[in-house]
């Protein structure tokens, strides 16, 4: 396969350049922002068991993340082309890494978080509407169950049709329609519903602030007590696998293994690069709306965090009838935004923050579904996806078969109740090709030093450096003590080698027929 350098101009032509700044950035707050800032600091207190560390483990995913914007910042700038990570992947170390990062984005890592989000979407919709249920079944074809495999369980779920993944297809579907018509339309969608939930979350932070201080919280929490069990020194007790043994481990190691839910939160910040062909002097755009997006996301994440320290306790009691009972650890299901509201005002908070995740969950799949059809249109263009999904539409410009393609298998994963289990799954492969790609800028620096970069990465090479050590550090972790994390998403990656060969296999024999 040619380079992008020798068969490609700098831009994709046939694309509507559409999107400014502020819909560049738009799109990475509102890709970041779902609904795991609400959630996961309940599993993240759990395991690090101390106010600093639930800080900490949100502080070192926010410098992760934006020094991994800074650098992809260099890359989008220097290559903005519709795909953006699969085409960093593809140009920096072969055209089998980046097909190995589009075909595990395909399969799992962008249609299973549209999927959850969707699924989110309806779970949230039924504090409304009661009948959206998961256990209000349309069809249901089969309960899986439980399959144990050395140190993971697969399995476990109910496979079929119910009102709250209905809600998800539905929601699915008429996004993925609405972002044929025009990248504007979807710009559009998506700069309302971004600025209403990072509006929800500057709301959190300054009422937490003004009215949701409790001094119970501020007692057991910051009076003398915030730097409990932190210390370098400090043992940590972590379950290896499913059902596998208690062992104990250092603060630095929790910190990583803590990763799993604050890096995940923090994450699809990159989607931006992909609709690299639609942005507007994209040099520099790209690099300002990564910069910017992710600055204020990891700013409101770090102070929503500090706001459930001063609301809730952070110990409690799993058997607690209160709210301040159960505290951050066990904050019913988890929902710890929804428990700080409640907390605030009452009944009424609960469903305050049910308004501000749906609109949250909302604009967070737009953003996912308009930006992740673009790696697919970017792949089918290399003869490295189905051919058809590098059509463009006719009058709107819009990868509308990809659009659709997307949609399908989306709503797939959705039926099958198997996209929670995908994404744990998944976690350390993603991590791997942020680590593939940013390793990419130095190989970059050395193979293709005369190649314009309008901007260069803020801290090379140390700020790139620091980010791989500590991304290896925490997969290196996972491995050890968090198995069901990691093989089988590298078993998910595997599985692309054989089907790279395969398609680009065909590949040739097609465009060998046409020549011929």
């Amino acid at each position: 396969m040619a380079s992008d350098w020798e068969v490609h101009s700098q831009q994709d032509k046939e694309l509507v350049k559409a999107l400014g700044l502020t819909s560049a950035t738009m799109l990475v707050m509102g890709s970041m922002i779902g609904s795991g800032i609400f959630i996961v600091s309940a599993e993240i207190a759990r395991e690090v068991d101390s106010p600093a560390l639930l800080i900490g483990a949100w502080v070192v995913a926010g410098f992760m993340t934006i020094v991994a914007a800074l650098s992809y910042g260099e890359l989008a700038a220097m290559m903005p082309r519709a795909g953006g990570q699969y085409v960093y992947l593809r140009e920096a170390l072969g055209p089998l890494w980046g097909f190995l990062y589009g075909w595990t984005l395909f399969l799992v890592i962008q249609t299973g978080t549209i999927a959850a989000v969707g699924v989110a979407f309806g779970k949230f919709l039924g504090v409304f509407f009661p009948s959206v249920s998961s256990s209000h079944w349309i069809l249901h074809f089969w309960k899986v169950p439980p399959i144990r495999l050395g140190p993971m369980v697969l399995g476990n779920m109910d496979v079929g049709l119910n009102t709250q993944n209905l809600a998800a297809i539905l929601l699915v579907i008429f996004l993925s329609v609405v972002n044929i018509f025009g990248v504007r339309l979807g710009a559009a969608i998506q700069n309302v519903f971004t600025f209403a939930k990072v509006s929800a979350l500057l709301g959190l932070a300054v009422f937490g602030l003004a009215i949701g201080r409790n001094a119970q919280a501020l007692a057991t929490n910051f009076h003398g007590h915030f730097w409990d069990n932190a210390a370098l020194s400090a043992q940590h007790a972590v379950q290896v696998g499913v059902g596998g043994p208690i062992v104990m481990v250092g603060t630095l190691t929790i910190l990583a293994v803590a990763q799993v839910g604050s890096l995940f939160s923090a994450d699809a910040w990159n989607n931006v690069t992909f609709t690299a062909g639609e942005v507007k002097n994209p040099s520099r755009n790209l690099p300002l709306a990564l910069a910017l997006g992710t600055g204020v996301v990891i700013t409101l994440y770090i102070a929503c965090n500090f706001i459930y320290l001063s609301a809730l306790p952070l110990d409690g009691t799993p058997s607690a009838v209160t709210i301040l009972g159960r505290g951050i650890k066990y904050a019913s299901e988890d929902r710890v935004g929804t428990a700080v509201v409640t907390q605030m005002f009452g009944a009424v908070g609960g469903l305050l923050m049910a308004a501000a995740i749906l609109i949250s969950s909302f604009g967070c799949n737009n953003g996912l579904i308009l930006s992740g059809a673009r790696v697919y249109y970017a792949m089918a263009k290399d003869g490295l996806f189905f051919r058809k999904v590098a059509k463009l539409h006719p009058s709107y410009k819009t990868p509308a078969v990809s659009l659709m393609v997307q949609m399908v298998w989306t709503c797939v994963l959705c039926i099958s109740g198997s996209y929670g289990q995908l994404l744990d799954y998944i976690t350390f492969a993603i991590l791997v090709f942020y680590i593939l790609t940013i390793a990419g800028l130095f190989v970059l620096r050395r193979t293709r030093p005369e190649a314009e970069r309008p901007y260069r990465a803020v801290g090379y090479p140390v700020l790139p450096a620091i980010y791989i050590v500590m991304a290896l550090f925490i997969d290196v972790v996972l491995l050890r003590y968090k198995p069901q994390y990691t093989w089988p998403g590298l078993i998910v990656v595997l599985i692309g080698i054989p089907v790279y060969y395969a398609w680009s296999r065909s590949s040739r024999r097609v465009g060998t027929g046409a020549s011929a």
